[in-house]
C-alpha cells in the first residue's frame, strides 16, 4: 500500500504508520475484501480458478449468505464512487477507484477535503489475506481438508464473524439511489464495537458503514453517494493463500476472542520494528514491537484518536523496547493487548502464563 500526504503531520506518522484512519480504512473495505472459491476448479485454496460470473447465480438468503457474498463481490467489479466519512471531529469527502486489468486489482482512496491524501493499493484478484484455520501462536494455521467438505475462505470468514457477533439482515433498505439490504453486527461481548453494513443489493459492494459504541453512540459513519455504473471482471480468477511468514519473537498474552493473527502481516524495518495484524473479521488492531525503541512521541497509556486509540507501552532495561497498538477496538481493551506482549527472551508473568494456557475462558490467545 502506498500513502502520498502533504500537509501537517498527524500522530499516526509520529509513530510510524500512516495517517489513514478509519475512513480510509472503511473506503479500502469496500475496495477490498477476499474472494469467495464458490466455483473453485479445485479445493485447494492455495491454487483454484473462478468466474465472476458466478454472481449471477441465486441471491443470499441468510445474514452469513450475504455477508460471504459481498466479500468476492468486490473483487469482480470496477467502479468509481464519491463518499461522506463523519465522526465526532470531522466530515471528509472522498473518492474511491477500484480498477480491475490484466487480474491486478489498482484501489486508490482520495481525500477531497484538506491536506491531499492518497491512499493506493495493488494487488492480485483473489488475493487474501484471512487464514485458512485457527492454531495457536508460532504454529502455521491448519490446512483444510482438501475433500470438498471443507468451506470455502470466504464462508469460513463469514462463520467466524458470526462467531463474536450475532447478525441480523433488514431488507428494503436504500442507500445513494440504490436498493440494499442492512446487516447490523452486535458483538456478543464488550471487547468490541457494534457495527452496521448496507450492502448493494445488485452487486454485493458494501454502500455504507455505522460504527457504534457499547452505548449505542455513532463513533463515525461511512457512506457512498454515488455509485457509478459497476463493471464486472470478464476473465476466470485465480485464488491464491497468503504466505505465512516468520514470526517476530514476541507474542502476545491477551486477545479478544476471535481476535486472531492475519497472515502475511509481519513486517520488519530496519529501525528493529515488527508488525502483526490482527482481526476478528470486522475489527482490526496493528500490535508494533520496537527494539530499540524509536517513536517516542507518544506518552505511555492510551490515546484517543478520533474513533480510533493508541496504546503505548514501554519496557526499560538493557535493551529498552516498546509496544504499539493501534485499532478501533474499546481504548480499555486495546490497552489491556499492549501491556500484554512479552518477548521470547523474557520470563511471563504469572498473568501472561495463566491468560497463554487458559482454555475455557472467553478470551483468547493467538
Amino acid at each position: 500500500m502506498r500513502v502520498t500526504k502533504t500537509g501537517r503531520n498527524t500522530a499516526y506518522h509520529k509513530v510510524g504508520t500512516p495517517a489513514v484512519g478509519l475512513a480510509l480504512t472503511l473506503a479500502l473495505m469496500m475496495l477490498s475484501a477476499p474472494v469467495s472459491a464458490a466455483k473453485a476448479s479445485s479445493q485447494d485454496d492455495a491454487a483454484a480458478t473462478l468466474s465472476c460470473d458466478t454472481l449471477e447465480d441465486k441471491a443470499p438468503e441468510a445474514p452469513v449468505e450475504w455477508l460471504s457474498y459481498s466479500l468476492w463481490a468486490s473483487h469482480c467489479y470496477s467502479f468509481q464512487a464519491r463518499a461522506v466519512a463523519i465522526d465526532t471531529l470531522n466530515v471528509r469527502t472522498l473518492a474511491l477507484s477500484h480498477r480491475i486489468r490484466d487480474g491486478v486489482r489498482q484501489q486508490v482512496v482520495q481525500h477531497l477535503d484538506g491536506p491531499s491524501v492518497n491512499v493506493e493499493r495493488r494487488a492480485r484478484v483473489g488475493y487474501w489475506g484471512w487464514p485458512g484455520s485457527l492454531a495457536p501462536d508460532g504454529q502455521p494455521p491448519v490446512e483444510d481438508a482438501s475433500d470438498g467438505a471443507s468451506p470455502s475462505m470466504p464462508l469460513r470468514w463469514a462463520r467466524h464473524v458470526a462467531s463474536v457477533y450475532d447478525l441480523s439482515l433488514a431488507e428494503d433498505k436504500r442507500v445513494a439511489d440504490r436498493d440494499a439490504v442492512q446487516l447490523t453486527f452486535t458483538p456478543v461481548d464488550d471487547d468490541r464495537y457494534r457495527h452496521q453494513w448496507w450492502l448493494d443489493r445488485e452487486t454485493g459492494l458494501l454502500l455504507k458503514h455505522v460504527l457504534r459504541d457499547n452505548d449505542d453512540t455513532i463513533l463515525e459513519t461511512f457512506q457512498v453517494t454515488r455509485l457509478q455504473s459497476p463493471e464486472r471482471y470478464p476473465d476466470a480468477v485465480t485464488v491464491e493463500n497468503r504466505a505465512n511468514d516468520d514470526l517476530p519473537e514476541w507474542r502476545t498474552g491477551w486477545l479478544p476472542d476471535g481476535m486472531v493473527r492475519q497472515p502475511g502481516a509481519v513486517q520488519q524495518s530496519q529501525e528493529g520494528r515488527t508488525q502483526r495484524l490482527y482481526s476478528d473479521g470486522l475489527a482490526t488492531v496493528s500490535v508494533f514491537v520496537e527494539s530499540p525503541a524509536v517513536s517516542t512521541a507518544l506518552a505511555t497509556g492510551v490515546h484517543r484518536l478520533g474513533v480510533s486509540a493508541i496504546a503505548v507501552e514501554r519496557h526499560s532495561g538493557d535493551e529498552p523496547w516498546q509496544v504499539i497498538a493501534i485499532g478501533e477496538i474499546p481504548p480499555d481493551m486495546l490497552g489491556r493487548i499492549a501491556r500484554s506482549v512479552t518477548r521470547s527472551t523474557e520470563t511471563h508473568s504469572a498473568d501472561t502464563q495463566s491468560a497463554d494456557t487458559r482454555s475455557t475462558d472467553t478470551h483468547s490467545t493467538e
